[in-house]
Protein backbone atom coordinates (compact mmCIF):
# COMPACT_ATOMS: atom_id res chain seq x y z
CA UNK A 1 0.00 0.00 0.00
CA UNK A 2 1.51 3.22 -1.32
CA UNK A 3 0.59 6.53 0.22
CA UNK A 4 1.12 9.55 -1.67
CA UNK A 5 0.58 13.64 -0.62
CA UNK A 6 -0.71 15.96 -3.48
CA UNK A 7 -1.88 19.48 -2.76
CA UNK A 8 -5.30 20.06 -4.28
CA UNK A 9 -7.02 23.97 -4.91
CA UNK A 10 -10.85 23.33 -3.64
CA UNK A 11 -11.36 24.74 -7.38
CA UNK A 12 -10.04 21.12 -8.31
CA UNK A 13 -11.59 19.20 -5.98
CA UNK A 14 -14.84 20.62 -6.50
CA UNK A 15 -14.63 19.60 -10.19
CA UNK A 16 -13.53 15.71 -8.74
CA UNK A 17 -17.09 16.04 -7.61
CA UNK A 18 -18.85 12.94 -9.89
CA UNK A 19 -15.17 10.45 -9.33
CA UNK A 20 -15.27 10.46 -5.80
CA UNK A 21 -17.17 8.00 -3.87
CA UNK A 22 -17.51 9.72 -0.01
CA UNK A 23 -19.51 7.13 1.43
CA UNK A 24 -17.56 3.84 0.64
CA UNK A 25 -19.33 0.83 2.79
CA UNK A 26 -16.77 1.04 5.77
CA UNK A 27 -17.57 5.00 6.10
CA UNK A 28 -20.29 6.35 8.19
CA UNK A 29 -23.46 8.49 7.01
CA UNK A 30 -23.64 12.36 6.93
CA UNK A 31 -23.19 13.90 10.27
CA UNK A 32 -22.12 17.09 10.71
CA UNK A 33 -24.85 20.10 11.41
CA UNK A 34 -24.45 23.35 9.94
CA UNK A 35 -23.34 24.94 12.89
CA UNK A 36 -20.12 22.69 12.26
CA UNK A 37 -19.96 23.34 8.46
CA UNK A 38 -20.44 26.74 8.85
CA UNK A 39 -16.98 26.75 11.41
CA UNK A 40 -14.86 24.30 8.29
CA UNK A 41 -15.49 27.54 6.00
CA UNK A 42 -14.66 30.33 8.43
CA UNK A 43 -11.71 28.18 8.64
CA UNK A 44 -10.89 27.94 5.36
CA UNK A 45 -11.68 31.22 4.28
CA UNK A 46 -9.31 33.09 6.89
CA UNK A 47 -6.74 30.91 5.19
CA UNK A 48 -6.18 28.57 8.58
CA UNK A 49 -4.87 24.58 8.38
CA UNK A 50 -7.77 21.97 8.13
CA UNK A 51 -6.12 18.40 8.21
CA UNK A 52 -5.32 16.25 5.52
CA UNK A 53 -7.80 14.23 3.46
CA UNK A 54 -7.27 10.28 2.56
CA UNK A 55 -8.76 8.87 -0.31
CA UNK A 56 -8.24 5.53 -1.86
CA UNK A 57 -7.43 5.13 -5.60
CA UNK A 58 -9.69 3.31 -7.17
CA UNK A 59 -11.14 1.80 -10.84
CA UNK A 60 -14.81 1.55 -11.01
CA UNK A 61 -16.99 0.26 -13.69
CA UNK A 62 -19.46 3.60 -12.30
CA UNK A 63 -16.58 5.84 -13.04
CA UNK A 64 -15.46 6.88 -9.59
CA UNK A 65 -11.82 6.72 -8.92
CA UNK A 66 -11.41 7.86 -5.28
CA UNK A 67 -13.13 6.32 -2.07
CA UNK A 68 -12.76 8.53 0.76
CA UNK A 69 -10.58 7.12 3.40
CA UNK A 70 -10.71 10.27 5.83
CA UNK A 71 -12.48 13.47 5.14
CA UNK A 72 -15.71 12.57 4.32
CA UNK A 73 -17.67 15.29 5.92
CA UNK A 74 -15.14 18.13 5.50
CA UNK A 75 -15.70 16.81 1.40
CA UNK A 76 -19.32 17.15 1.47
CA UNK A 77 -19.14 20.55 2.99
CA UNK A 78 -17.61 22.17 0.86
CA UNK A 79 -19.22 20.49 -1.82
CA UNK A 80 -22.24 21.70 -0.37
CA UNK A 81 -21.02 25.24 0.37
CA UNK A 82 -19.66 25.49 -3.96
CA UNK A 83 -23.55 24.19 -4.73
CA UNK A 84 -25.15 27.21 -2.88
CA UNK A 85 -26.47 24.34 -0.45
CA UNK A 86 -26.29 26.75 2.09
CA UNK A 87 -24.96 30.01 3.50
CA UNK A 88 -22.09 31.26 5.91
CA UNK A 89 -22.97 31.90 9.72
CA UNK A 90 -25.03 34.56 10.06
CA UNK A 91 -22.77 36.59 12.95
CA UNK A 92 -19.72 35.58 10.74
CA UNK A 93 -16.96 38.68 11.00
CA UNK A 94 -15.95 40.57 7.88
CA UNK A 95 -13.19 39.26 6.27
CA UNK A 96 -10.61 41.30 4.50
CA UNK A 97 -12.93 44.24 4.87
CA UNK A 98 -15.64 42.31 2.95
CA UNK A 99 -19.38 41.25 4.78
CA UNK A 100 -19.76 37.90 4.53
CA UNK A 101 -22.02 37.13 6.99
CA UNK A 102 -25.08 34.79 5.65
CA UNK A 103 -23.75 35.13 2.11
CA UNK A 104 -23.57 31.40 -0.16
CA UNK A 105 -20.87 31.13 -2.25
CA UNK A 106 -22.04 32.81 -5.71
CA UNK A 107 -22.87 36.19 -3.01
CA UNK A 108 -19.09 36.67 -2.02
CA UNK A 109 -17.52 38.95 -3.16
CA UNK A 110 -14.49 37.81 -6.04
CA UNK A 111 -11.52 38.37 -3.65
CA UNK A 112 -13.49 35.71 -1.42
CA UNK A 113 -14.27 33.72 -3.81
CA UNK A 114 -10.47 33.63 -5.07
CA UNK A 115 -9.85 32.43 -1.31
CA UNK A 116 -12.08 29.85 -1.39
CA UNK A 117 -11.36 28.42 -5.02
CA UNK A 118 -7.57 28.49 -4.36
CA UNK A 119 -7.65 27.37 -0.98
CA UNK A 120 -4.87 23.98 -0.95
CA UNK A 121 -6.25 20.70 0.92
CA UNK A 122 -3.47 18.16 1.62
CA UNK A 123 -5.02 15.12 -0.25
CA UNK A 124 -3.23 12.16 0.74
CA UNK A 125 -3.98 9.31 -2.15
CA UNK A 126 -4.15 5.63 -1.07
CA UNK A 127 -2.64 3.51 -3.50
CA UNK A 128 -1.87 -0.77 -4.73
CA UNK A 129 -5.03 -1.29 -1.95
CA UNK A 130 -7.21 -3.68 -3.99
CA UNK A 131 -6.47 -7.21 -2.42
CA UNK A 132 -8.15 -8.27 0.63
CA UNK A 133 -5.49 -7.80 2.83
CA UNK A 134 -4.77 -4.43 1.34
CA UNK A 135 -8.98 -3.80 2.36
CA UNK A 136 -8.16 -5.08 5.68
CA UNK A 137 -5.33 -1.94 5.81
CA UNK A 138 -7.77 1.13 4.42
CA UNK A 139 -10.02 0.10 7.09
CA UNK A 140 -7.98 -0.21 9.74
CA UNK A 141 -6.66 3.21 8.10
CA UNK A 142 -10.33 4.23 8.87
CA UNK A 143 -10.76 3.42 12.11
CA UNK A 144 -7.14 5.11 13.31
CA UNK A 145 -7.66 8.53 11.33
CA UNK A 146 -11.53 7.95 13.21
CA UNK A 147 -9.50 7.57 16.84
CA UNK A 148 -9.66 11.54 17.54
CA UNK A 149 -13.11 11.95 16.71
CA UNK A 150 -16.67 10.75 18.12
CA UNK A 151 -17.92 7.41 16.21
CA UNK A 152 -20.74 5.46 17.74
CA UNK A 153 -19.73 1.84 18.03
CA UNK A 154 -21.94 0.67 15.16
CA UNK A 155 -20.17 3.01 12.65
CA UNK A 156 -16.52 1.58 14.02
CA UNK A 157 -18.29 -2.37 13.75
CA UNK A 158 -18.87 -1.49 10.06
CA UNK A 159 -15.28 -0.57 9.34
CA UNK A 160 -14.28 -4.52 10.08
CA UNK A 161 -14.40 -7.14 8.16
CA UNK A 162 -16.04 -10.37 8.27
CA UNK A 163 -18.69 -12.82 7.22
CA UNK A 164 -20.71 -11.45 10.34
CA UNK A 165 -20.52 -7.51 9.22
CA UNK A 166 -21.69 -8.29 6.13
CA UNK A 167 -24.30 -10.64 6.91
CA UNK A 168 -25.27 -8.18 9.18
CA UNK A 169 -25.17 -4.64 6.74
CA UNK A 170 -27.01 -7.56 4.50
CA UNK A 171 -30.43 -7.40 6.41
CA UNK A 172 -29.92 -3.81 7.62
CA UNK A 173 -30.85 -2.99 4.00
CA UNK A 174 -33.98 -5.14 4.59
CA UNK A 175 -37.37 -3.71 3.83
CA UNK A 176 -38.85 -4.38 6.96
CA UNK A 177 -36.77 -1.50 8.64
CA UNK A 178 -37.59 1.29 6.14
CA UNK A 179 -41.66 0.97 7.47
CA UNK A 180 -40.31 1.82 11.59
CA UNK A 181 -40.26 5.07 13.18
CA UNK A 182 -37.17 5.31 13.37
CA UNK A 183 -34.23 6.52 10.55
CA UNK A 184 -30.93 4.67 9.69
CA UNK A 185 -29.15 7.59 11.00
CA UNK A 186 -25.53 6.54 11.86
CA UNK A 187 -26.11 2.85 10.88
CA UNK A 188 -29.51 2.43 14.09
CA UNK A 189 -30.41 -0.40 10.93
CA UNK A 190 -27.35 -2.51 11.17
CA UNK A 191 -27.17 -1.74 14.71
CA UNK A 192 -30.93 -3.46 15.49
CA UNK A 193 -29.75 -6.46 12.44
CA UNK A 194 -26.78 -6.91 14.57
CA UNK A 195 -28.62 -7.37 17.91
CA UNK A 196 -31.66 -9.82 16.11
CA UNK A 197 -28.53 -12.07 14.89
CA UNK A 198 -26.84 -12.46 18.39
CA UNK A 199 -30.31 -13.00 19.74
CA UNK A 200 -31.31 -15.97 17.55
CA UNK A 201 -27.53 -17.08 18.20
CA UNK A 202 -27.97 -17.51 21.73
CA UNK A 203 -31.93 -18.73 21.29
CA UNK A 204 -33.78 -16.24 23.43
CA UNK A 205 -33.31 -13.33 25.47
CA UNK A 206 -29.45 -12.44 25.89
CA UNK A 207 -27.12 -8.92 26.79
CA UNK A 208 -26.98 -7.36 23.30
CA UNK A 209 -24.87 -4.79 24.55
CA UNK A 210 -22.34 -3.01 22.33
CA UNK A 211 -19.68 -4.89 23.73
CA UNK A 212 -21.93 -8.09 22.96
CA UNK A 213 -22.07 -7.08 19.68
CA UNK A 214 -18.05 -6.42 19.20
CA UNK A 215 -17.64 -9.88 20.33
CA UNK A 216 -20.30 -11.02 18.05
CA UNK A 217 -17.76 -9.70 14.80
CA UNK A 218 -15.02 -10.66 16.00
CA UNK A 219 -16.04 -14.75 16.64
CA UNK A 220 -17.87 -14.80 13.56
CA UNK A 221 -16.50 -13.57 11.04
CA UNK A 222 -16.60 -16.77 9.30
CA UNK A 223 -20.43 -16.90 10.06
CA UNK A 224 -22.13 -18.93 7.39
CA UNK A 225 -24.37 -16.33 5.99
CA UNK A 226 -26.73 -19.04 4.00
CA UNK A 227 -27.30 -22.01 7.02
CA UNK A 228 -29.67 -22.60 9.28
CA UNK A 229 -29.39 -18.97 11.74
CA UNK A 230 -28.75 -16.98 8.58
CA UNK A 231 -31.98 -18.39 7.20
CA UNK A 232 -33.91 -18.12 10.15
CA UNK A 233 -33.24 -14.24 10.95
CA UNK A 234 -34.74 -13.78 6.93
CA UNK A 235 -37.80 -15.57 7.50
CA UNK A 236 -38.54 -13.34 10.73
CA UNK A 237 -37.95 -10.44 8.95
CA UNK A 238 -40.07 -11.74 6.38
CA UNK A 239 -42.61 -12.04 8.87
CA UNK A 240 -42.41 -9.03 10.37
CA UNK A 241 -42.34 -7.30 6.84
CA UNK A 242 -45.64 -9.02 5.97
CA UNK A 243 -47.10 -8.06 9.12
CA UNK A 244 -46.11 -4.63 8.56
CA UNK A 245 -45.85 -3.84 5.21
CA UNK A 246 -46.33 -0.25 5.20
CA UNK A 247 -44.95 2.96 7.58
CA UNK A 248 -46.21 2.06 11.08
CA UNK A 249 -44.94 4.80 13.98
CA UNK A 250 -45.67 2.65 16.67
CA UNK A 251 -42.57 0.45 15.44
CA UNK A 252 -39.67 2.07 17.80
CA UNK A 253 -36.19 0.27 18.36
CA UNK A 254 -37.01 -1.28 21.87
CA UNK A 255 -40.22 -2.70 20.14
CA UNK A 256 -38.46 -4.08 17.22
CA UNK A 257 -36.12 -6.22 19.86
CA UNK A 258 -39.20 -7.69 20.91
CA UNK A 259 -41.70 -8.44 18.28
CA UNK A 260 -38.60 -9.97 16.91
CA UNK A 261 -38.11 -12.26 19.54
CA UNK A 262 -41.83 -13.52 19.94
CA UNK A 263 -41.73 -13.91 16.27
CA UNK A 264 -38.88 -16.43 16.05
CA UNK A 265 -40.86 -18.68 18.95
CA UNK A 266 -43.96 -18.34 16.62
CA UNK A 267 -42.27 -19.40 13.97
CA UNK A 268 -40.84 -22.46 15.48
CA UNK A 269 -43.28 -23.85 17.31
CA UNK A 270 -46.82 -22.26 16.04
CA UNK A 271 -49.16 -22.67 13.00
CA UNK A 272 -48.31 -19.18 11.74
CA UNK A 273 -50.68 -19.37 8.47
CA UNK A 274 -52.74 -15.32 8.15
CA UNK A 275 -51.11 -15.13 11.65
CA UNK A 276 -49.38 -11.31 10.24
CA UNK A 277 -52.56 -9.44 10.46
CA UNK A 278 -53.74 -10.84 13.67
CA UNK A 279 -49.94 -9.67 15.12
CA UNK A 280 -50.54 -6.02 13.64
CA UNK A 281 -53.79 -5.42 15.19
CA UNK A 282 -52.64 -6.73 18.84
CA UNK A 283 -49.83 -4.73 18.58
CA UNK A 284 -50.87 -1.75 17.48
CA UNK A 285 -54.18 -2.53 19.94
CA UNK A 286 -51.39 -2.96 22.56
CA UNK A 287 -49.60 0.75 22.06
CA UNK A 288 -52.69 2.55 22.29
CA UNK A 289 -53.81 0.97 25.26
CA UNK A 290 -50.38 1.78 26.66
CA UNK A 291 -50.80 5.70 25.57
CA UNK A 292 -54.16 5.42 27.20
CA UNK A 293 -53.11 4.31 30.22
CA UNK A 294 -50.13 7.01 30.80
CA UNK A 295 -52.69 9.92 30.62
CA UNK A 296 -54.52 8.41 33.69
CA UNK A 297 -53.32 8.87 37.00
CA UNK A 298 -51.73 7.21 38.78
CA UNK A 299 -54.26 5.12 41.26
CA UNK A 300 -55.85 3.84 37.66
CA UNK A 301 -52.67 3.30 36.00
CA UNK A 302 -52.24 -0.77 34.71
CA UNK A 303 -49.56 -2.19 37.24
CA UNK A 304 -48.22 -4.49 34.22
CA UNK A 305 -48.23 -1.38 31.64
CA UNK A 306 -46.13 0.65 34.24
CA UNK A 307 -43.72 -2.15 35.35
CA UNK A 308 -43.44 -2.47 30.94
CA UNK A 309 -43.18 1.47 30.49
CA UNK A 310 -40.47 1.13 32.54
CA UNK A 311 -38.14 -1.64 30.97
CA UNK A 312 -38.68 0.06 27.65
CA UNK A 313 -36.96 3.53 29.56
CA UNK A 314 -33.79 2.18 31.21
CA UNK A 315 -31.28 -0.86 30.05
CA UNK A 316 -33.29 -1.90 27.26
CA UNK A 317 -30.06 -3.65 25.44
CA UNK A 318 -29.87 -5.71 28.92
CA UNK A 319 -30.76 -9.59 29.07
CA UNK A 320 -32.98 -9.00 32.02
CA UNK A 321 -35.16 -6.30 30.29
CA UNK A 322 -35.81 -8.08 26.69
CA UNK A 323 -36.53 -11.42 29.04
CA UNK A 324 -39.57 -9.30 30.81
CA UNK A 325 -40.42 -7.51 28.03
CA UNK A 326 -40.71 -10.61 25.61
CA UNK A 327 -42.40 -12.23 28.83
CA UNK A 328 -45.10 -9.61 28.80
CA UNK A 329 -45.50 -9.80 25.13
CA UNK A 330 -46.10 -13.24 25.27
CA UNK A 331 -48.78 -13.13 27.78
CA UNK A 332 -50.32 -10.27 25.91
CA UNK A 333 -50.46 -11.32 22.79
CA UNK A 334 -51.86 -15.24 23.47
CA UNK A 335 -54.66 -14.27 25.79
CA UNK A 336 -55.02 -11.91 22.42
CA UNK A 337 -55.04 -14.52 20.11
CA UNK A 338 -55.81 -17.59 22.29
CA UNK A 339 -56.69 -20.20 19.32
CA UNK A 340 -52.91 -20.52 18.05
CA UNK A 341 -52.07 -23.43 17.54
CA UNK A 342 -48.78 -25.63 17.79
CA UNK A 343 -47.28 -27.33 14.81
CA UNK A 344 -46.83 -30.72 16.64
CA UNK A 345 -50.00 -31.90 18.03
CA UNK A 346 -48.67 -32.18 21.66
CA UNK A 347 -50.97 -32.61 24.97
CA UNK A 348 -49.05 -29.93 27.22
CA UNK A 349 -49.26 -26.56 27.34
CA UNK A 350 -46.40 -25.06 25.74
CA UNK A 351 -44.63 -22.23 28.18
CA UNK A 352 -45.80 -19.13 26.51
CA UNK A 353 -49.56 -20.46 26.75
CA UNK A 354 -49.23 -21.41 30.39
CA UNK A 355 -48.21 -17.69 30.78
CA UNK A 356 -51.74 -16.31 28.89
CA UNK A 357 -53.79 -19.18 30.69
CA UNK A 358 -52.57 -18.11 34.23
CA UNK A 359 -52.89 -14.02 33.28
CA UNK A 360 -56.10 -14.96 31.80
CA UNK A 361 -57.48 -16.62 35.09
CA UNK A 362 -55.96 -14.76 37.14
CA UNK A 363 -53.92 -17.33 38.81
CA UNK A 364 -57.49 -18.88 40.56
CA UNK A 365 -57.95 -22.61 39.77
CA UNK A 366 -61.95 -22.61 37.65
CA UNK A 367 -62.19 -26.11 38.16
CA UNK A 368 -63.32 -25.94 42.08
CA UNK A 369 -63.80 -29.68 42.51
CA UNK A 370 -62.27 -29.83 45.53
CA UNK A 371 -61.59 -25.75 46.36
CA UNK A 372 -63.98 -22.72 46.14
CA UNK A 373 -61.87 -21.09 43.15
CA UNK A 374 -58.55 -20.69 45.38
CA UNK A 375 -55.81 -18.60 44.16
CA UNK A 376 -52.23 -20.15 43.34
CA UNK A 377 -48.70 -19.88 43.13
CA UNK A 378 -47.13 -19.51 39.29
CA UNK A 379 -45.12 -22.54 40.33
CA UNK A 380 -47.82 -25.03 42.09
CA UNK A 381 -50.59 -25.28 39.23
CA UNK A 382 -51.99 -27.47 36.18
CA UNK A 383 -52.61 -26.10 33.38
CA UNK A 384 -55.88 -28.26 32.69
CA UNK A 385 -57.93 -29.02 29.19
CA UNK A 386 -61.33 -27.54 29.25
CA UNK A 387 -61.95 -30.12 26.59
CA UNK A 388 -59.80 -33.23 27.13
CA UNK A 389 -57.03 -33.80 24.92
CA UNK A 390 -57.81 -37.26 24.80
CA UNK A 391 -61.63 -36.40 23.17
CA UNK A 392 -60.12 -34.13 20.68
CA UNK A 393 -59.76 -31.12 22.67
CA UNK A 394 -57.02 -28.73 20.96
CA UNK A 395 -54.09 -27.43 23.14
CA UNK A 396 -54.52 -23.65 22.85
CA UNK A 397 -55.15 -20.86 25.09
CA UNK A 398 -59.01 -20.76 24.77
CA UNK A 399 -59.08 -24.46 25.78
CA UNK A 400 -57.43 -24.08 28.65
CA UNK A 401 -57.69 -23.35 32.07
CA UNK A 402 -56.09 -22.94 35.49
CA UNK A 403 -56.58 -25.80 38.17
CA UNK A 404 -55.11 -26.20 41.36
CA UNK A 405 -53.55 -29.52 41.41
CA UNK A 406 -56.00 -30.97 44.05
CA UNK A 407 -58.77 -30.14 41.92
CA UNK A 408 -57.03 -31.32 38.65
CA UNK A 409 -55.88 -35.30 39.92
CA UNK A 410 -60.01 -35.37 41.43
CA UNK A 411 -61.40 -34.46 37.54
CA UNK A 412 -58.35 -37.28 36.58
CA UNK A 413 -59.87 -39.89 39.20
CA UNK A 414 -63.53 -38.71 37.76
CA UNK A 415 -62.83 -39.45 34.31
CA UNK A 416 -60.90 -42.57 34.71
CA UNK A 417 -63.78 -44.22 36.65
CA UNK A 418 -66.46 -42.60 33.79
CA UNK A 419 -64.30 -44.65 31.65
CA UNK A 420 -64.17 -47.59 33.47
CA UNK A 421 -67.93 -47.77 33.73
CA UNK A 422 -68.29 -47.41 30.05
Amino acid sequence: MKMNKRPLPLATICSYEKRIDPTPDYQRPPAWSRKQKQLLLDTILREYDIPKMYWRAVKRPDGIEYEVVDGQQRLRTIWEFRKGQFGLARDMDDINGYKVAGMKYDDLPLDIRTIFDAYPVDVVVVEDATQTEQEDEVRDMFLRLQNGTILKAQEKRNAMTGAMRDFVKDIAQHAFFQNCRFSNSRFAFDHLAAQTVLLEIEGGPTSVRDSDLNQLYEEHRQFATDGKIAKKVRRVFDFLLRAFPEKTPELERYNVITLYCLVSILIDGYVCDGLEVRLKDWFIDLEAERKEDEAKSDEGKDIQLVEYRRLISQSTDSQESIAARLDFFEKRFFAAVPDIEPKDLQRGFSHEQRLAIFRRDGGVCQLKLRCDGIKVAWDHWHADHKVPHSKGGKTIVANGQVACPDCNFAKGATASLVSAAE
